[in-house]
Order: C-alpha cells, then sequence, then structure tokens
C-alpha cells in the first residue's frame, strides 16, 4: 500500500481571532513535491434536528454577513462541555425547547479540504417548548416549526442553502429517521 498521507514540514499562524486561527503550513506531498496548505482551525460544533411528535422540524432563520443574507439552518453552535451537553445548551438558547430524548447521529466534516473541524449531528425528541436565551450576536434570530415535507421542498427550491444542515438531514434520511 502507498503512504498517500501529506507531511507537515513547518506551521506558522497568519491570522487569528477568539474564533479560529488560520494557518500556512509548508508541505512535503505524496510524490515528494513540496507547496503550500492554508488550514482553519475552529472548534467543532453541534448541529440539532428538534423533531416533534406531529413530524415537524425546527429550524431557526438569521442574517448570515459572509453570504449577505438570512438563512434556515439546524440550531447549531459550539459551545462548553460534550457534546451531548452542547447540543442541548444550543437547542434551548436558539429555539426555547428542551429535549426528553437527544440521540447522537454521527459525526461529520464542515470542509474538510481547508479544517478539520467537524461536527455532531443529534436528532432531538420528546420536546419541551420554553424561553430562548438567545447570545447577542443572535439578536435577529427567528425560530419555526416546519412539517418534513415543507423542509424537503425548501431545500430543492434553493431556500434552505447550508450544508451542515441539509447534510444532517440527509444522515438522518439515510438512517430511516426521517422518510424521503
Amino acid at each position: 500500500m502507498t503512504d498517500d498521507r501529506i507531511t507537515r514540514l513547518s506551521r506558522r499562524p497568519v491570522y487569528q481571532n477568539p474564533w479560529m486561527t488560520v494557518y500556512e503550513d509548508d508541505v512535503r506531498f505524496p510524490n515528494a513535491g513540496t507547496g503550500i496548505y492554508g488550514v482553519i482551525e475552529k472548534p467543532d460544533f453541534v448541529a440539532v434536528v428538534p423533531l416533534d411528535d406531529r413530524g415537524r422540524i425546527f429550524l431557526v432563520s438569521q442574517f448570515r454577513y459572509p453570504v449577505g443574507r438570512r438563512l434556515w439552518e439546524l440550531p447549531m453552535g459550539v459551545s462548553h462541555g460534550t457534546p451531548e451537553q452542547q447540543a442541548r445548551a444550543e437547542l434551548r438558547e436558539e429555539t426555547g425547547l428542551s429535549a426528553g430524548n437527544l440521540r447522537h447521529i454521527g459525526h461529520l466534516y464542515q470542509a474538510p479540504g481547508v479544517s478539520a473541524q467537524g461536527f455532531d449531528v443529534f436528532l432531538a425528541t420528546g420536546l419541551t417548548q420554553g424561553q430562548t436565551a438567545l447570545e447577542p450576536t443572535e439578536s435577529d434570530l427567528t425560530a419555526a416549526a416546519f412539517p418534513w415535507t415543507e423542509v424537503r421542498r425548501m431545500i430543492t427550491a434553493g431556500e434552505i442553502t447550508d450544508a451542515a444542515t441539509i447534510a444532517a438531514l440527509g444522515l438522518l434520511v439515510m438512517m430511516g429517521e426521517l422518510t424521503a
């Protein structure tokens, strides 16, 4: 078997803020050539699929500055604790929901060509409504529940374009948790 790994020779940070660090790595490719690789280091996050007993999925909408528009997404984010603790916290913070049952569905990578950042997908059921606890950066966030048929329509119509949301829902379809 051939070793197809890229080897890092050196690393230097080129940009840093409280949420991420961008590195430029000098690397050696498997064919012995060398080059550079840009790597974005960000913490893993969670994406939660809140599914109520009526078959509705709760989504959140907020303005996403880099793309210049509001997007519908699953509740997701980074907080403290284990992935399960993060999932419960993000669900409660963004939708006001608490989950009686929270099941880990899988781990996916956000953009493996530039980052090792991944996210854990959780299915939240047995939902109870409470109050949201939005962070200041989420002041424009709204939440709404949609039947699965409407979510599918929104994806195919290009109204839901967030890749993590679509990947998490696709994973649930592949596992038989949502019927296509």
